[in-house]
């Protein structure tokens, strides 16, 4: 029998933290970068979203970012984009960021402390738009 190294979840996410960009709200509002919103639809309703983040939920990210994956959203499936993802409170988007570096997407990085931190600095936030019944999720562009 084996014996497997485990590492701890702050480990692992610092590890991720290690290799991507972070922003804090402020740095994000006056940066030329692509803000791609990893939440739920059900937490962009209930909290709103910020204007010009273009959604693609966490399960579908690496399919949409990927330009050979045959399911990619050509709003962020350039390599050379800087995208800057936010989840709710920034810890599901280090892990997120860390898995796009892995494809080869040099500049992605996540926002300090997530949608809450952005909100709590008081920048703008907008309602989210209804979640089209039809769509592929992820496929749009900003909102």
């Amino acid at each position: 029998m084996s014996v497997v190294a485990r590492r701890r979840i702050d480990e692992l996410l610092a590890a991720a933290r290690s290799r991507i960009v972070r922003y804090t709200p402020e740095e994000a509002q006056s940066a030329d970068i692509v803000l791609v919103d990893i939440r739920s639809h059900d937490e962009r309703a209930h909290d709103g979203i910020i204007p010009g983040s273009i959604h693609v939920p966490r399960s579908v990210l690496e399919w949409r970012c990927d330009p050979e994956s045959g399911w990619s959203n050509p709003a962020v499936s350039d390599r050379a984009l800087p995208l800057v993802l936010v989840c709710a409170h920034g810890y599901s988007s280090s892990f997120a960021a860390a898995a796009l570096v892995e494809l080869g997407f040099d500049r992605a990085g996540d926002l300090v402390g997530g949608f809450e931190a952005w909100r709590q600095a008081g920048l703008p936030v907008a309602d989210a738009p209804p979640a089209l019944d039809d769509a592929l999720p992820g496929m749009g562009g900003p909102q």
